[in-house]
């Protein structure tokens, strides 16, 4: 029988019960164990309590009577002659006491109890009850076939008292049954001994693609307890319906590379393999889902494709870009040019995409590509041109060297601090590093150090008379010179202390006049000089080069140059 008609017919009855005897209290003893049945609500007993009596109704609607109880007596008299002789007993607060309750003893029990005059009944209703076993799915579905009908499984909840209420779940969700997706069919059965209640439900059920990994679970409700069954699973059966191509390689694809392609589909059980299309070739592939291209090249790059063995029009497709780059650079190695030559820099470029391009300079970042119209000592050094692409990266050098014939490019000459002396200094430029020399000797030489082509180097002289000194730089290409004139330096003497002070202001005026004098005799001697070198000279010193005379006059200029005249 429907379990929904079963229910219909127990709550029916139960209503009918209710209206016979809605006066009359029920009580719900547990199957198997001693129930305890109250005499008046297991109230106090009443003062001059006599005895107190149990009697029952019988299957037949008779009154049987169980036990007596006398108020001076320790035991109580039992009455029964059927199945209850052995079973009833009365506790000392006057309750029926039934061991091992039966669904036999679901009847009508009566306390009745006599002190005085009075005589007083108690009806008392009994109920047993027993939580079914565990609900367990049984006859489960090998497998479920996408958008089939098809029976998952039955669910038993046995030996219950009233019947279990089966239904079904699916994540925690109940399933309602609409006879097109979902068939839900229970029944009831009772053991002739026991009359005990076995209550079954199987489920259809129609599963699609969604259902994979769903859980099912049977869930049994009754008045004592609500049990589930442990969630079930089931393999859900459906055709390929999309075919999906990855590629499986996490950074760029570069040249050299190898390349797995990963074909897959959604059907459940999935292909056993698929055919891969390498640009123009068709590769079957059995028994796996990947292949791989090994040392891919700039000529691997395209579109590639894959598709079910039995149906090829389920397929997908990717591009691979395989990313390369050539750099090309010129000039390369050792590069030696001269002073003021042009130089022509090219670095070119072919990349799968933009390529990022930077150069450097002894190691300094420069902001473009160096161009080099008329080259000078500055632009000597290491240059390193890097490109870079998708993790590609690529460099050259080369190593500039600019050479030149050494030029003085300033001779200058400052008085010491102490006016005693002259410091001499020739600042010049050439490659390789040219060698300084002066004329004359000199005292506290300082060279500095040799960078772009430049070194200046310093001496100090005093000079007791009038003199023209030669600073000369040499290196392997040539070399070059230049002269500075300088006046002699006169050495002053301090007066002693003590001196009278009106001799100190004689001899300061005398030191004036002298000093004018001097000037004065200066002028005149520099302008006779001058006279004289304008007319018997034919070459003079000029900023950067000495112009010719006369070979005697020549040797002459030379001869006192080379004098040790400081």
């Amino acid at each position: 029988m429907g379990s929904s008609s079963y229910l219909l017919r127990v709550f029916i009855t139960a209503v009918m019960f209710m209206q016979a005897h809605s006066s009359i209290p029920t009580i719900v003893g547990l199957y198997g164990e001693t129930i305890a049945v109250p005499c008046n609500n297991g109230e106090a007993q009443p003062d001059g309590l006599m005895f107190t009596k149990w009697k029952y109704m019988k299957d037949d609607n008779t009154a049987g009577d169980l036990l007596v109880k006398q108020a001076h007596k320790e035991e109580a008299t039992i009455q029964a002659s059927d199945g209850y002789r052995d079973r009833v007993s009365i506790a000392p607060n006057s309750s029926l006491l039934i061991a091992k309750g039966t669904l036999e003893d679901q009847r009508l029990f009566t306390c009745m109890q006599v002190w005085g005059s009075n005589v007083k009944e108690y009806p008392v209703q009994v109920a047993v009850h027993k939580r079914p076993s565990p609900p367990q799915i049984k006859d489960k579905a090998q497998e479920l076939e996408n958008g089939k009908l098809t029976t998952l499984g039955s669910c038993l909840a046995s030996d219950a008292n009233p019947v279990a209420v089966l239904s079904w779940t699916k994540d925690g969700q109940t399933l309602v049954a609409d006879d097109k997706t979902i068939k839900i069919t229970e029944d009831v059965t009772t053991d002739p001994t026991t009359g005990l209640s076995t209550a079954s439900s199987t489920l259809d059920y129609t599963a699609g693609k969604g259902d994979v990994g769903s859980q099912f679970s049977c869930v049994a409700t009754h008045p004592l307890e609500v049990q589930e069954s442990a969630p079930e699973t089931f393999t859900v059966h459906y055709p390929t319906e999309k075919v999906s191509l990855q590629v499986i390689n996490k950074d760029a694809i570069k040249e050299g590379d190898d390349v797995t392609l990963k074909c897959h589909a959604d059907g459940n059980p999935p292909p056993t393999g698929f055919n891969f299309y390498l640009k123009d070739q068709k590769v079957p592939v059995l028994n796996d889902d990947t292949y791989t291209l090994q040392g891919v090249t700039r000529t691997s790059g395209g579109e590639y494709k894959c598709s079910l063995l039995d149906d090829e029009s389920k397929h997908d497709t990717q591009s691979i870009i395989v990313h390369f780059l050539d750099l090309s650079v010129s000039p390369s190695g050792k590069v030696l040019k001269n002073f003021g030559d042009t130089l022509v820099v090219t670095a070119e470029t072919n990349a799968s995409v933009d390529v990022q391009v930077s150069w450097t300079k002894d190691n300094q970042k420069l902001m473009k590509q160096p161009v080099f119209t008329k080259l000078i000592y500055a632009d000597a050094g290491l240059y390193v041109v890097e490109a870079s692409v998708a993790g590609i990266k690529q460099n050259h050098s080369f190593e500039l060297d600019v050479q030149g014939k050494p030029s003085i490019k300033d001779l200058t000459e400052e008085t010491s601090f102490d006016g005693n002396s002259k410091v001499l200094s020739c600042e010049a430029e050439g490659s390789p590093e040219p060698s300084v020399q002066w004329s004359v000797n000199g005292t506290n030489e300082k060279r500095s150090l040799y960078s772009n082509g430049k070194v200046t180097h310093k001496i100090t002289v005093v000079p007791s008379k009038n003199l023209t000194v030669l600073c000369t730089v040499t290196n392997s290409l040539g070399d070059d010179s230049r002269a500075i004139f300088l006046p002699s330096v006169n050495v002053e003497t301090h007066t002693e202390e003590g001196t009278d002070r009106s001799n100190g202001n004689d001899q300061a005026k005398l030191i004036v006049g002298i000093v004018v004098g001097l000037i004065l005799a200066a002028a005149i001697v520099g302008l006779i000089y001058w006279l004289y070198m304008k007319n018997s000279r034919q070459g003079s010193w000029k900023t950067r080069e000495k112009e010719m005379g006369t070979s005697e006059e020549e040797k002459k200029l030379e001869e006192n140059n080379h004098k040790p005249d400081v």
